[in-house]
């Protein structure tokens, strides 16, 4: 990589349109074969914002459903979140995250967080497929492109947000996790559990079960999946 190519990187960034690819700067630049970015907890929901490939999306889809991993440790500690060789990592902090994704053979993982301000809107993950070392260069250059990227993600989540204010239902965002907000508004009806504690039986229950979150979240919308009178019906 040379100076000018990140300048280029960073400026494209910068002036990136609504439509515009995120993933594809911190791709060209850095020692990674895939890129996603995501908005994490409190105040914007969590949801992937952009993903550099289907595998990319997958991987970052783990996290999001286990509500726990390298992004969000990230986020937590403010602190970039270095991981070359998954599947010898000894990590502590994000064990049922760190089997998923060994088990999804990825190689190396690493978490950037962004904020914007004294805002903690969530987190840049660049993967590789093999365990790689990340170079001290390449964390520097990492965590400028998380802050350059910070002011457009922050500006498509609170789109989004005004979008679901104003009761719009077309999201263009492929990897939107509305129905999963949705289908916790409807468990915690069911069952009588407040909004956090709705979102983690869903959360178990998709786990157990060895699907994705947003799956049977659409189950419960479609009336598939009922918790009003038991909770062992995730199938």
């Amino acid at each position: 990589m040379t100076g000018a190519e990140f300048i280029a990187a960073v400026a494209a960034l910068h002036r990136a349109s609504a439509e515009d690819d995120l993933c594809g700067p911190f791709l060209s630049v850095l020692p990674v074969t895939a890129v996603a970015i995501s908005t994490l907890g409190d105040p914007l929901g969590s949801e992937t914002v952009c993903a550099s490939d289907s595998t990319a999306a997958r991987l970052e889809e783990i996290q999001l459903d286990l509500g726990e991993g390298p992004c969000w440790e990230a986020v937590r500690t403010r602190r970039p979140v270095l991981e070359p060789d998954l599947q010898r990592s000894r990590s502590a902090g994000w064990p049922v995250a760190l089997t998923a994704l060994r088990d999804a053979r990825l190689g190396a993982v690493f978490a950037f967080p962004i904020r914007f301000g004294t805002i903690d809107i969530g987190a840049v993950d660049l993967y590789h497929r093999e365990a790689a070392a990340f170079p001290e260069g390449a964390v520097e250059d990492a965590t400028a492109l998380a802050e350059a990227v910070a002011r457009q993600v922050l500006r498509r989540a609170l789109a989004g947000v005004d979008d679901a204010l104003q009761g719009h239902t077309q999201d263009g965002n492929p990897y939107s996790r509305r129905e999963v907000y949705q289908a916790s508004g409807m468990l915690a009806a069911q069952t009588g559990a407040g909004p956090s504690d709705a979102l983690l039986l869903l959360r178990a229950h998709a786990y157990a079960a060895g699907r994705p979150v947003r799956d049977l979240a659409r189950d419960v919308i479609a009336r598939d999946v009922d918790f009003t009178d038991h909770t062992d019906s995730a199938r």
